[in-house]
């Protein structure tokens, strides 16, 4: 396609009628991989002439192209692009993208990123010749922005990856120094200096970030660049040509020099300034720095913020850094000597006055309360917020000076308090007051552990704080409710005012102003933990409900949820009557949040947050109520949706917490319903398409399906469950691409088959087998080498006799059990096993084995009954002692925990004062939730190559399993005792070849196997006798 051609089908592109832009853009795909087409679309964006809609339509396909196709990601791959148009891109992209207007300049800037992260230095050698040859000419804007993009690249590069680095500063600071030098010289300069100075300012972060290079280590050289960035500090910013307008004036060139000066000042300050932070090689230059530069730096960031106290303008981005900087130099003695002399007035002129209710913050409270919310609970705008930088500052004080610090300034936000209730209703400072309590709420902890303020915070609430939840200004009520929040945990010597401050924050959710209600709801939360007495809210609780999501429909804030969380969690079954109807509300709330995020596009827009605080929520209620399977056949209709839909890629950023809601339904309903098995095709597709990472998770819900609901998994054929299984786990079993701990839930899963299904699956024995021992002859992993050897201990407690026989036919038995038998021997130098660590492990190893012995002379013979004989009864002694060891650290646990409870006086930690009778935790009711609850736990993978974690190593005992009702020492005695009857000579032989040691051991498991058949019987009649009760 000509150039012409080119030109006629971008604009048919941009034309309304839906099948012109549709022929077009297949058009224009059908022509992108012809020669040229790169070079045709860089002359339709740089051709001045041409439509200016045409040439944006050209540098958009031209950026998305070059994105796409300039570097593949399979290195194998051949590049869609020939190396000549390659060439000619290269050469002409650099002479035009500062030629263009500002709107295709971005464009061709992000080409140029991505070409020279793909191309720089290997095939591009010459782009750091170029910018050095245009920083002499009149070429300096393209040389620097290209620089920029250059130096960015390498950004967060260390170690070798930034080598580069180090000849782009040799090549290049020179002549930008000296270039910088001139530009600050220049007498009335223009807006274009100023972005002339911002990016030579970005070049010198970008190589600073994580690393001095060593040609600033030169002291000449150092100065030489400090010198200019303190000028740049110093001057005043031209009064000539700043916007009217806020927003644009924080974005206006000159202030975002400042910006990036202070920030490259605070960078070399923090991480390269500080001495106790320092390699040897870098001492040096921290003392240079620190004797040299900081305190110049404080002194300048302390006159710029001294233009705050008098009224002047400071964008709020510079004056948290400023704040920053102020605050770290706090705990360097040479810094805060510094600082000390101009202390009061820093601290009560500048910090406390940007702590307060402002212009700013009346305005958005007025005229968008939902965007008030939104940044008052926004991380991302703390990091930017002059309040919170100025917060920290006072929290940095009295933590690192506060012998000299705290008392002042508590009497400072005193006089406030005592100003604020003398003043008449018209005069009162309402805005001081709002900065006083927020002071008082961040430095709460600090308050809470110190005489004599600890003694005095009740009556400061009771004086100070609870009238504001009356106050006629709408943001003390709110502020209010978060002091109160703060500290609603203190010991209330009168009950009566705790009581007061929980009914006034309760009033606070039907306020009549948006974020008095948010607010007020985040309060709750501390009220609710910090309880112990529920009858204070169980009266309210429905009406607290109704409240909370009418505020949901309101405000998307995760937040909230997190409050409604902590009332489930509190009161546990009694949220039985309101279980339906807060899964109603939470799905909705869900679906809504849902649709928010999508239109937004954002992963961590408060939406998507507040969705996932949604599916947190019902898991926590599903969890509350798990004693009363009825409740779980009521919510299913509501939350099918949800999991439908969010079992697929739609649901990728809430995969986790969906699959967690999956899990109780199919484990704590009464029957697995057939709606619930349709989500089984969903979690095939999903693990075979893009979610292997969530294996382990996914395990979880499959185990309950086979485990639960077995007949419909054995004979269900459309779908075929038995087969789709076989296909999911074979191939990912197969994959040569996964890595060892990615696969390890898959011969988990064959465990949980082979268990379950004992007699019923002859069919899948050998398949299974066969994966197994494919993949055990690749297995690095130690820990997956054992789960594949459990699959064939479980093969062979499901059919011994088949299993070995099928061994026999893959060529593999002798190798599977010389293998085996190896894995079992290892120890580690402390005599500690290397291999099968968990009880589970050992148990399922001893069934195996123990199978084994049943079989006949001609399938095992006398040599290798003998060699399993022992290796068993070794593993049954290993395996007593640590079932021996566990109940004894459970015993201590409880002797732990009564005596902490005899310790506590102040009974916080004792279950009636937190509302919840000692009859509610009836363990024989509560047991298939610590199963559930364990097999998350249980099917993480561990990594078992670090020798340092074996005693962290966690076990699966509570992994509900068909052979937790199987005895190993029962079912080998048992066993044992056949072998005897159906052949005596064979099994006198066997006696005769053990040696004392074996002879002590058969012995004692066998004493151990009768007293486990007494317990056994006693644990029947009790558990009979609790269900009659």
């Amino acid at each position: 396609m000509d150039l012409h051609g080119l030109a006629i089908v971008l604009q048919a592109a941009l034309s309304p009628n839906p099948d012109e832009r549709k022929a077009a853009e297949e058009s224009l795909n059908q022509f992108q991989h012809m020669p040229q087409h790169l070079v045709r679309l860089l002359q339709i964006i740089v051709d001045g002439n041409c439509d200016m809609a045409v040439r944006q339509a050209a540098s958009i396909h031209f950026k998305n192209f070059i994105a796409k196709n300039w570097s593949p990601n399979d290195p194998d791959e051949q590049s869609k692009v020939l190396p000549s148009d390659k060439d000619l891109v290269r050469q002409n992209i650099l002479v035009f993208v500062t030629q263009v207007p500002p709107l295709l300049r971005v464009q061709l800037g992000e080409c140029l990123k991505t070409i020279i992260h793909a191309d720089y230095p290997e095939q591009w050698p010459s782009l750091l010749h170029w910018v050095k040859h245009n920083l002499q000419d009149q070429q300096v804007y393209g040389a620097l922005f290209v620089l920029r993009i250059l130096s960015r690249k390498y950004e967060f590069k260390s170690d070798e990856e930034r080598t580069p680095v180090y000849m782009i500063v040799e090549e290049t600071f020179p002549q930008l120094l000296s270039i910088f030098s001139r530009l600050v010289q220049i007498a009335n300069p223009s807006i274009e200096v100023a972005d002339l100075i911002k990016l030579i300012c970005k070049i010198f972060w970008s190589s600073i970030y994580l690393e001095i290079p060593k040609q600033l280590f030169n002291p000449n050289v150092f100065n030489g660049w400090m010198v200019l960035f303190l000028n740049t500090l110093e001057r005043p910013v031209p009064l000539e040509g700043q916007p009217a307008d806020p927003e644009l004036r924080k974005s206006w060139g000159w202030w975002k020099v400042k910006k990036w000066t202070v920030h490259i000042l605070n960078r070399l300050f923090t991480r390269f300034g500080d001495l106790k932070l320092q390699n040897p090689e870098n001492k040096v230059f921290a003392q240079m720095f620190q004797k040299g530069y900081a305190g110049k730096i404080l002194e300048c960031h302390l006159n710029l913020l001294n233009v705050i106290r008098i009224g002047g303008y400071l964008p709020d981005r510079v004056t948290n850094l400023i704040l920053q900087y102020i605050t770290n130099s706090i705990s360097k003695s040479t810094m805060y000597n510094l600082l000390h002399p101009k202390l009061d007035v820093v601290l009560f002129e500048i910090i406390f006055p940007l702590t307060c209710f402002n212009d700013n913050d009346q305005k958005l409270w007025d005229e968008d309360p939902h965007e008030y919310v939104r940044k008052g609970y926004d991380i991302i705008e703390d990091l930017y917020s002059p309040r919170t930088a100025a917060m920290d500052f006072v929290s940095e004080l009295v933590r690192k000076r506060g012998k000299e610090n705290l008392q002042k300034f508590i009497l400072f936000i005193v006089e406030i308090f005592k100003r604020y209730d003398e003043a008449s209703l018209e005069y009162k400072p309402y805005r001081q007051k709002d900065g006083a309590l927020l002071a008082i709420g961040a430095l709460c902890d600090r308050l809470k552990q110190t005489e004599p303020y600890k003694s005095e915070l009740e009556r400061m609430l009771v004086q100070h704080v609870f009238p504001e939840f009356s106050s006629p200004v709408g943001h003390l009520r709110a502020k209010a409710a978060w002091v109160a929040g703060q500290y609603a945990h203190i010991n209330f010597a009168d009950p009566n005012n705790f009581r007061k401050a929980l009914q006034s924050v309760v009033a606070g959710m039907r306020d009549s102003e948006l974020p008095v209600r948010v607010d007020s709801v985040f309060a709750l939360r501390s009220f609710v933990e910090a309880c112990k007495d529920l009858s204070e809210i169980r009266p309210i609780l429905p009406q607290l409900l109704d409240e909370f999501f009418k505020l949901m429909n309101e405000v998307e804030n995760e937040d909230l949820v997190f409050t409604l969380e902590t009332i489930v969690d509190k009161f546990g079954e009694e949220m039985a009557p309101y279980a339906l109807g807060l899964c109603q509300n939470l799905a909705a709330a869900f679906w809504k949040c849902m649709n928010t995020a999508e239109a937004d596009d954002e992963a961590d827009d408060p939406g998507a947050l507040a969705a996932v605080g949604c599916l947190r929520a019902i898991s926590t209620i599903l969890e509350s109520v798990s004693r009363l399977p009825h409740l779980f056949v009521h919510v299913e209709p509501t939350l099918l949706p949800i999991m439908r839909r969010m079992l697929t890629t739609d649901g990728q950023e809430v995969f986790e917490e969906v699959l967690e809601i999956v899990s109780y339904m199919t484990f704590f309903s009464p029957t697995i319903s057939m709606d619930m098995w349709s989500l089984w095709p969903l979690l095939m597709e999903a693990l075979s398409d893009w979610a292997i990472d969530f294996f382990p998770n996914i395990l979880v819900p499959l185990d309950n399906y086979i485990s639960r609901s077995t007949m419909h998994f054995l004979t269900c054929k459309e779908p075929d469950y038995q087969q789709s299984l076989w296909h999911m786990i074979s191939s990912i079993m197969a994959d040569k691409n996964l890595e060892d701990n990615d696969i390890e839930p898959a011969p988990k899963l064959i465990e949980v088959v082979f268990q379950n299904c004992r007699g019923q699956v002859d069919q899948w024995v050998e398949p299974y087998i066969r994966i197994t021992v494919d993949r055990l002859h690749r297995s690095e992993r130690p820990y997956l080498k054992c789960l594949l050897m459990q699959v064939i201990a479980d093969a062979l407690y499901y059919n011994a006799s088949l299993t070995l026989n099928i061994l026999q036919k893959l060529n593999v038995a002798t190798e599977v059990f010389n293998l085996w038998f190896q894995m079992l021997q290892q120890t580690k130098k402390n005599g500690v096993r290397t291999n099968f660590k968990r009880e589970h492990d050992k148990k399922v190893c001893c069934l195996g084995l123990t199978s084994l012995l049943q079989l006949p002379v001609d399938q095992l013979p006398g040599e290798a009954l003998e060699r399993v004989f022992k290796a068993t009864l070794d593993l049954l002694v290993a395996y007593k002692d640590q079932v021996a060891e566990a109940t004894k650290e459970e015993d201590d646990d409880d002797m732990d925990g009564l005596q902490s409870d005899d310790e506590d006086d102040d009974g916080e930690g004792s279950d009636k004062e937190m509302g919840v009778d000692a009859e509610d935790g009836d363990e024989a009711d509560s047991v298939r939730f610590q199963k559930l609850a364990a097999q998350a736990k249980a099917f993480r993978p561990n990594d078992e190559d670090d020798d340092e974690t074996d005693d962290e190593f966690s076990d699966d005992e509570e992994l509900q399993s068909p052979i937790d009702q199987v005895d190993p020492f029962v079912f080998f005695v048992d066993t044992a005792k056949v072998l005897q009857a159906s052949d005596p000579l064979r099994f006198q032989n066997l006696s005769q070849r053990l040696d004392l040691h074996y002879q002590a051991a058969a012995h004692g498991i066998a004493e151990h196997a009768e007293q486990r058949r007494v317990e056994i019987e006693k644990e029947k009649v009790e558990k009979a006798s609790a269900s009659n009760l």
